[in-house]
Formats: C-alpha cells, sequence, structure tokens
C-alpha cells in the first residue's frame, strides 16, 4: 500500500491511499478519514460510496462528513466507484465502464475481469483497512449516493450481519426497471434477468429486508427522481414492515447541496447504531 497524501482534518487525519487490487486486477484508490480517537485504538467506521462518474475524491472534498464523523469519532471511508487504468475497459457513455461499476461482480466480457467492485467492497478493502489502520470490524456502517445508494442498500442486506445500519441518498432502488439499471446490469452481469435481482434493492427487500435501522432521503426536485423510483422501495419497506426511515426532501435536487445538507444527521443515524 502507498501514501499518497495525509491532511490534518478535524483534529484528525484525512488520508489518500492506493494499492494493488487481486480483486480488481488494477491499482485502486481510496481516501480514509481517521479521527483522533484512532490514536488510542480501533474505531468504527462509515462506508461512503459515491455515484456515476465519481471518483473516491468527490464525497471526500464536498460531502462535508469529516466534521460530523470527528463528533461521534468515527472513521469514513471513500473507496473508488470502479476500478481505473489504460489496461481497464471503459466505454464512452459516461454511465458505464469506468466510473460506473455499479459495486457487482461483471461476468461478461470485456468487464469480467477487472469490474469485481463486490468482491473488492465485501472482502478485499475491509482486509487491508484493518490490517494497516484502527479500524474495528466490528462496528460498520455504510452509506452512498445514487449509484452508490443502490450498492449501499445492496451491500447492505447482500452482506446480513456485516453492518450495523445503512443510508441512501438518492439511491437507484430499483434498477431492473430502470433506465439507470438495465443497461449496467445488462452489460456487465449478461441476458439471463435471473441474476439482477442481487443487486436491485427493492427486491432485495421483498426477499430477505434489512436487520437494522435504514435511513433514505431523496430530493423531491431531483432530475433523475424517475431512474430512481423511491416509490418502489417504499411500497417494498411498507409490505415488509421493514425498520426504516424513508424521506421525500422538498425542493433538494441530485447534488452534493443535497448530499451535504442532510449529512450531519445520517451520521448522527449510524453513530446511533455503531455505538449503542
Amino acid at each position: 500500500m502507498q501514501t499518497l497524501s495525509t491532511n490534518a482534518c478535524f483534529g484528525g487525519t484525512q488520508g489518500v491511499y492506493s494499492h494493488t487490487s487481486k480483486a480488481c486486477n488494477c491499482d485502486m484508490t481510496f481516501g480514509l478519514f481517521l479521527p483522533e480517537e484512532a490514536l488510542e485504538g480501533p474505531v468504527p467506521v462509515l462506508w461512503y460510496l459515491s455515484g456515476l462518474t465519481c471518483t473516491h475524491e468527490n464525497a471526500m472534498t464536498k460531502a462535508g462528513a469529516q466534521s460530523w464523523a470527528a463528533e461521534h469519532g468515527i472513521a469514513v471511508v471513500f473507496p473508488d466507484t470502479s476500478p481505473r487504468g489504460a489496461d481497464v475497459p471503459d466505454d464512452d457513455a459516461y454511465d458505464l465502464g469506468q466510473g460506473a461499476g455499479f459495486y457487482l461482480n461483471a461476468s461478461q466480457a470485456p468487464w469480467a475481469t477487472h469490474f469485481r467492485m463486490w468482491d473488492y467492497l465485501a472482502d478485499e478493502l475491509p482486509a487491508l483497512l484493518t490490517q494497516h489502520f484502527a479500524i474495528d470490524p466490528s462496528r460498520q456502517a455504510i452509506t452512498g449516493h445514487s449509484m452508490g445508494g443502490h450498492g449501499a442498500l445492496t451491500l447492505a442486506m447482500g452482506l446480513p450481519g456485516r453492518f450495523k445500519s445503512v443510508s441512501a441518498f438518492a439511491p437507484i432502488c430499483n434498477p431492473v426497471a430502470s433506465t439507470w439499471g438495465q443497461k449496467q446490469l445488462r452489460a456487465y452481469l449478461g441476458d439471463d434477468q435471473t441474476t439482477w435481482s442481487a443487486h436491485d434493492s427493492t427486491l432485495m427487500m421483498q426477499n430477505t429486508g434489512f436487520n437494522g435501522p435504514i435511513l433514505i432521503d431523496t430530493g423531491t426536485d431531483d432530475q433523475f427522481i424517475d431512474a430512481l423510483a423511491p416509490e418502489a422501495l417504499s411500497q417494498a419497506i411498507a409490505a415488509r414492515r421493514q425498520q426504516a426511515i424513508v424521506r421525500l426532501q422538498p425542493g433538494y435536487d441530485h447534488s452534493y447541496f443535497f448530499v451535504s445538507t442532510f449529512m450531519e444527521e445520517h451520521i448522527a443515524f449510524h453513530a446511533d447504531a455503531l455505538y449503542g
């Protein structure tokens, strides 16, 4: 692992690191905020998964998470959204290829060799963090924005017992029925739609749910709200009687202005679960 940068931040340290990933078969970069308490021992960790076109850097610099994480003594990890590099396949469209990993393991050419973000986030990166940093693997929570909200919800439900809580900002809620999802699922997983359901939070909610609290915020003026389909997940939550808070925030759009506005509440929500 290589340290690319470290900066003092709200009494803790914001670092950026790179390492060779066996899962993604390339070098991967991630950001990690460690609060001051990490100097004394392992701290709980919140995973933040970003959306389409983002790198590790977008949320790290725009979401305003560090100040609230420092207040609660929580580490925040900002992974990249996909494998990258000259040898990694890409697409001319913004919503496929590099920057659009969709947090799954691709099975189709040319993506299958590198696009294994599920394995990277479920196994490889957590092991690396606990090996090199003061992270408590027994206290993890996860959140994300847009495509990252989709990833947070599917990882939380797909890895039972891993996360104490899950939240999402404007998540893609029903990708098997969405223009933000059908294209990517078909490209990465093939035409057999039975393989898609493990990456659709609405269907996963119907089938398994989540053993813990959920918080979801979406803006009423989100320019992509039809593709996000928050009503589909809300209906599945209600039908399952899942413990959840689902909110439509009046006047907010899909931007990081929206994310940063509600970041304090999301981190406090996770702190309750991580320390409860």
